[in-house]
């Protein structure tokens, strides 16, 4: 009978070469995110391919590279959703546009965008701010396939009284269905929305400073990342803001361990909302 903790020890020794491969093949690297999220990912990678082993897996993408998209993809995007977390927004929305208002133009970098949900919420209040016009939105994620759907602009119309009832508790003050058209089962919005949007593939972990920024949103991403790579990208997001920009990430996340704390003035706790420091 196996000993478990050799099929353990097994399991990781396999991770650490998994990762190894996708970073010296295709230059996507693993290294700094959570174990945990990512041993659960690459599990579920392995049942979504038909793999026995990790093992098994390496060996198809390092030899499929027609395959390496969809693996990314099922490795790096997180869960979300139109207006998620309103209070964020509400923040969003009376603490920080007043002052993005003073700029003549606005850049915004919104990091490991998904599939686009938080992109067009933040467009949709940016619009009704009268700040959309102004404003530039650099969507980036490390996958291609997620870029396209966000692209797309299309979800399941399932989710639509929910996301309107997210869209008023964030402070929206007219009618989410005044923003999409729906079609059989699902929604599209509306392609104005992202006439303002670029779209690219970033990497946060391997990449640099992608803009100069008013303000940076990258939420639940950083949970997915070891303690060095957190303090790694977060001195990257100060480096990139203006003086006086601002920084919103998850409500699961903080600084409170991370060296660039020292850049951030916390603006508002409940919504994770911070200010770089004039003087950094």
């Amino acid at each position: 009978m196996t000993d478990p903790h050799d099929l353990a020890a097994l399991e990781d020794l396999e991770l650490d070469l998994f990762v190894t491969a996708l970073d010296r093949r295709y230059g996507y690297d693993f290294s700094g995110y959570s174990r945990a999220s990512l041993t659960r990912r690459v599990r579920n990678l392995n049942m979504q391919f038909g793999t026995p082993t990790i093992t098994a897996l390496t060996d198809l993408l390092l030899h499929s590279p027609e395959r390496i998209t969809e693996a990314i993809s099922s490795l790096s995007v997180p869960v979300s959703e139109l207006f998620r977390d309103p209070h964020t927004f509400r923040a969003l929305k009376e603490k920080v546009f007043p002052l993005l208002s003073s700029y003549p133009s606005i850049n915004i970098w919104q990091a490991g965008c998904a599939h686009g949900q938080e992109v067009y919420s933040l467009a949709i209040l940016l619009v009704e701010a009268g700040l959309y016009e102004r404003a530039r939105i650099y969507a980036t994620d490390i996958s291609a396939k997620a870029l396209a759907r966000a692209r797309e602009g299309i979800f399941p119309l399932q989710d639509a009284r929910d996301a309107a009832r997210r869209y008023l508790d964030s402070g929206g003050t007219k009618s989410l269905s005044d923003y999409y058209h729906a079609r059989y089962d699902f929604l599209k919005l509306d392609e104005r929305l992202i006439s303002r949007v670029t779209f690219a593939e970033h990497n946060l972990v391997t990449d640099t400073v992608f803009c100069e920024a008013h303000l940076i949103l990258c939420r639940n991403v950083l949970i997915y990342f070891t303690t060095p790579l957190q303090d790694r990208v977060l001195g990257m997001f100060a480096e990139s803001l203006v003086r006086g920009g601002f920084l919103c990430i998850g409500t699961r996340e903080n600084m409170q361990f991370a060296s660039a704390r020292e850049k951030f003035q916390l603006i508002d706790g409940d919504a994770q909302i911070y200010r770089r420091k004039s003087g950094t």
